[in-house]
């Protein structure tokens, strides 16, 4: 594996009495894809959400790029900063412009002068496919469209790690599509991405390695090809076999 840019070390999250993530020990190499699987409740998502504290927990340790995760204030908020996250339902500013959401961060955070901002998000959405939607409005376009739009937003950023929380659940089944080809672009690309999803095709296609996790566990993590073609754990080839039959 390359340097690692992302290393959980002993993680511990409850809500209430519920273990969600237990003693999670993880480390994702920079330019590495990283899909996380299980059944509902395992704690995929949660895991996700906890690499920038939009989850907070309770122990253990955090580091991006050797810095150890803030627990609040300006030095969280800068270091959100280098993780883009691109969450199920867009998330995207109803009241603004494609072309606004897309360079809101990095003017009001990165400070970049306005058409700099300007310049970059054109060629970003150029690049997913929606340069010739910049001065709608999000209710104007597809789900698809809107994820898209909302990949962009996160690369504008120039983030060093983009988490991906089921960016295709909440589309239609035409659409999941467009937005995994972007995916895979950017993996090829070399972007570092971990990734929560149910879509077995994008993991074969573009991850470097699966992880698997039951019960708030990993259970097992193995490339794509080792893991769907002979997994070790009866709870994965149970996963597996009720999944993959389909």
């Amino acid at each position: 594996m390359s340097e690692p840019l992302v290393v959980m070390k002993d993680v511990n999250k409850h809500y209430g009495d519920l273990h969600v993530l237990k003693d999670i020990n993880l480390e994702i190499g920079k330019g590495e894809v990283v899909i996380l699987i299980g059944p509902s409740g395992s704690g995929k998502s949660t895991l996700c959400r906890t690499i920038n504290r939009l989850e907070t927990f309770e122990a253990g340790s955090i580091t991006i790029d050797g810095k150890e995760l803030p627990q609040e204030g300006k030095a969280l908020a800068d270091l959100r900063a280098d993780v883009g996250m691109v969450f199920q339902s867009f998330n995207l500013f109803a009241h603004k412009t494609i072309l606004e959401n897309v360079t809101l961060g990095p003017i009001k955070v990165r400070k970049t002068p306005k058409a700099q901002a300007e310049k970059r998000a054109m060629e970003l959405l150029e690049r997913v496919g929606v340069a010739h939607q910049a001065a709608k409005y999000p209710a104007q376009l597809s789900g698809g469209q809107q994820q898209r739009v909302a990949i962009a937003r996160s690369l504008a950023m120039d983030p060093k790690v983009m988490l991906f929380d089921e960016p295709t659940s909440a589309l239609d089944p035409e659409m999941i599509n467009e937005v995994l080809d972007v995916m895979v672009t950017l993996a090829k690309e070399g972007m570092t991405m971990v990734v929560v999803t149910h879509e077995m095709g994008f993991a074969r296609k573009a991850a470097q390695r699966v992880v698997f996790l039951a019960d708030g566990q990993i259970v097992e993590q193995a490339t794509p090809e080792e893991f769907f073609t002979n997994p070790k754990s009866d709870r994965a080839k149970d996963f597996l076999g009720k999944i993959l039959t389909h």
